[in-house]
């Protein structure tokens, strides 16, 4: 029954997503928000909308290594296994924002999360605070740089939504995410407890990847739209609004408090080793792409942590 409810949560998270997503898009269009400032942030902002309903119930029933796990464990599936396949089925070209903005701004975000945890163990309301005017200072500063190149970033949504559907996509998919998220932590304790493992390992595995789905399909149907920009932008961005909007709001709500230390001695320092050799990649062979050579590498890296995680 306990993977009947993973299961279930799983499906629902991405429905509910996918159902966030069109009710804020739809919004968007209709208040004429230009697209690309839609995919900076209204995009972005859905696509972690699981997590942050996943880490907010998890904090809240008082499961902070559920949270955290979950978010670290994300970023580190959002690289090495979810940016890793879709560079093995289609090679990137990285756009000049990745070395000015996007791959320094995860850096800062994941150094930030550890010494965060380093020095009090804990994220504070007031430290959530922060986190989360640092994405919203992100954000204004893309949405200021940005430049007006809006075909990059296509919303497949008929401008003229009605309302009601509007309202209803909005109202099932925020439905969806939180009867979701009961069942996947529901089912994710229960079979970290049966199996006498921790609900960090569960949290970095099984309940990081599932969150992270979003993220592939987006990514995946950027790459197969040869829109290869679009789909390690959408990687990039997702892990830091994961560090700054997913923590922060959830910590602001509800302080998380690190239980387990392999959150901090193994998982965290994985997440970073993922973010910081994104860059020799992206500068060889060939600057500027990521080929399939450098997606194989990242796949079996991904593996090596699951291997590790569990011995």
């Amino acid at each position: 029954m306990d993977y009947l409810f993973i299961v279930l949560g799983l499906i629902l998270l991405v429905l509910g997503g996918d159902w966030l997503l069109k009710s804020a898009v739809g919004m968007s269009v209709r208040l004429n928000v230009s697209k690309i400032i839609i995919g900076m942030t209204v995009v972005s902002f859905a696509t972690s909308a699981p997590e942050l309903i996943v880490s907010l119930k998890a904090a809240l029933d008082g499961f902070s290594d559920i949270a955290l796990g979950n978010v670290v464990g994300s970023n580190i599936a959002n690289i090495g296994l979810i940016l890793g396949v879709v560079m093995i089925i289609s090679e990137m070209k990285v756009d000049a924002s990745f070395f000015k903005t996007d791959w320094l701004a995860m850096i800062i975000a994941s150094f930030l999360l550890y010494f965060l945890l380093l020095y009090d163990g804990e994220i504070a309301r007031m430290e959530g605070a922060v986190l989360f005017l640092l994405i919203i200072l992100f954000v204004i500063y893309l949405i200021k740089t940005q430049k007006s190149n809006e075909s990059e970033i296509e919303i497949e949504l008929e401008k003229a939504m009605p309302m009601y559907l509007i309202v209803w996509f909005l109202l099932i998919g925020g439905g969806a995410l939180y009867g979701g998220s009961e069942l996947l932590i529901k089912g994710a304790v229960n079979i970290a407890n049966a199996f006498g493992v921790s609900d960090r390992i569960i949290a970095v595995t099984v309940v990081a990847v599932g969150t992270s789905i979003p993220e592939f399909a987006a990514s995946l149907i950027a790459a197969i739209k040869k829109e290869s920009s679009i789909s390690i932008g959408n990687i990039v961005g997702s892990n830091i609004f994961n560090i700054f909007s997913v923590l922060g709001l959830t910590a602001m709500i509800q302080p998380i408090k690190l239980v387990d230390q392999k959150l901090l001695s193994s998982d965290l320092l994985w997440m970073i080793g993922f973010a910081i050799v994104l860059l020799p990649l992206v500068l060889l062979p060939k600057r500027g792409y990521l080929d399939r050579k450098a997606g194989i590498i990242l796949v079996l890296g991904y593996g090596v942590f699951i291997y590790m995680t569990f011995s």
